[in-house]
């Protein structure tokens, strides 16, 4: 395990914007992290670098019943955007997201 040399907790986009840029503009690495399944390895930052825990940005921001569509910000759970859709008829199952299941 590489932990990162600092770790922000950005709570909107433009946060997050701002942040990316001075990381850019010093040459430091960004480690970007979402609900912390562990399924992709978690935070491993082999060359240091800032984690930018998106945990906090958990909105919602859209939701289509015409055509099953939704926009969620990273840090929203599989189980928070079901507690969404509840009543909706719609349900967002475990495993069939790129798998062409």
């Amino acid at each position: 395990c590489a932990p990162p040399d600092a770790v922000v907790w950005p709570r909107t986009v433009g946060q997050v914007q701002e942040l990316a840029a001075l990381c850019y503009r010093c040459g430091v690495p960004m480690v970007p992290f979402g609900t912390g399944t562990g399924l992709e390895g978690g935070v491993n930052a082999v060359q240091g670098g800032v984690c930018f825990d998106l945990s906090h940005m958990d909105a919602i921001t859209e939701l289509s019943l015409e055509d099953f569509s939704v926009a969620v910000e990273p840090g929203v759970t599989r189980k928070a955007l079901n507690s969404h859709l509840r009543g909706t008829g719609l349900w967002f199952p475990v495993g069939t997201v790129g798998t062409g299941e």
